[in-house]
């Protein structure tokens, strides 16, 4: 898909522009598309560790905790039925990422978003009204199909968006608003955990309502970019919005290289096949491996660690905050490196 921005080369090439108000409020509220993800890793591991919520979808976990607690808590968690409750999300993100491609690109990242945060809604609502295991995977497939849709529209659309000299600055607000889903997920479940006759997790589950109006009504009042409207044969108020979005009268270099840029990209016969030629290897394999181990360590942190944590009754203590911090630190620093490296 096309996007804005420069040319590297003999001659650099740099668009006419500035950051607007009107560009860094429409990247603030994009951005916050990232909260339902980060608010559901967050959540999860938290409502896995309550005893009320086990007693209730997972008795053979809780009876294996109450059991035997000098058990190994791998056997303790050994149940299908949990893993799949928990994995269901990301299967369904993965199946409607390569939906919400083609919706994203025929329909507009607008679209797209809004489709992610309606079906993040619902699975939030399944689940925090849940009385059987079935409505709580499924509530956690239609989660995983918002997340799905948010998470492939919304970077997309900062980088669009953004002037390129900022690009990287705004667009680095998406894993912001990640982190900080995790740390209000954190705070939610230590808290709900506490409430009298268990029934917090209700709480922590349908409190994905929230993020889930944020980034629905938030894509209901953002514009959609210049970019996506090129593809879909609206030039003239393509440019005019990218007057806009600028904030400058001439905006015709960058105008045309994103028609042509558009232009070049729907002739391209065979696009995925392209991707796996040789010269494209490096570019494929970072782009697979950087989300994939970003999220096989926010798992770490959220999965296992917790449950490491419950077995040696560290999980309300000092020790899984101490843990919370250095991931966030971390993962800041990572990012703000990639930032400034690129």
């Amino acid at each position: 898909m096309p996007a804005g921005g420069f040319v590297v080369g003999d001659g650099q090439k740099a668009y006419p522009g500035k950051l607007t108000p009107f560009v860094l409020f429409t990247c603030v509220v994009a951005a916050m598309g990232g909260l339902i993800f980060g608010y559901d890793i967050g959540i999860s591991g938290g409502v896995t560790s309550m005893p009320s919520f086990l007693r209730r979808f997972f008795p053979s976990v809780y009876r294996k905790q109450q059991e035997d607690a000098t058990t190994n808590q791998y056997c303790q968690y050994d149940s299908p039925t949990l893993t799949l409750f928990t994995s269901s999300l990301y299967l369904a993100a993965l199946i409607s990422s390569l939906v919400a491609s083609t919706v994203t690109r025929k329909f507009g990242r607008r679209l797209s978003m809004l489709f992610g945060g309606i079906l993040f809604c619902a699975g939030a609502l399944i689940n925090g009204f849940a009385k059987h295991v079935w409505m709580l995977i499924v509530g956690r497939i239609l989660l995983g199909f918002g997340i799905g849709f948010a998470n492939q529209s919304v970077p997309l659309y900062l980088s669009e968006m953004a002037p390129y000299k900022y690009r990287g600055a705004l667009n680095i607000g998406f894993q912001l608003s990640i982190t900080i889903g995790i740390l209000v997920a954190e705070v939610l479940n230590y808290f709900f955990a506490k409430i009298k006759g268990g029934w917090g997790w209700r709480l922590s589950l349908g409190g994905a309502v929230v993020p889930a109006l944020i980034i629905t009504l938030g894509s209901l009042i953002l514009p959609d970019t210049p970019n996506s409207m090129i593809e879909r044969g609206q030039h003239e108020e393509a440019k005019t919005k990218l007057r806009r979005i600028r904030g400058v009268d001439d905006v015709s270099q960058e105008f045309d290289d994103l028609v042509a840029a558009s232009k070049e990209s729907q002739s391209i016969e065979h696009p995925w096949t392209n991707l796996l030629r040789r010269k494209y290897r490096p570019h494929l394999t970072m782009a697979i491996m950087i989300p994939f181990l970003s999220a096989a360590h926010w798992n770490q942190c959220d999965y296992v660690l917790r449950s490491c944590f419950v077995q040696h009754h560290w999980f309300h203590d000092r020790c899984f905050s101490h843990v919370r911090r250095g991931h966030w630190l971390g993962q800041r620093g990572c990012h703000a490196c990639v930032d400034l490296w690129c």
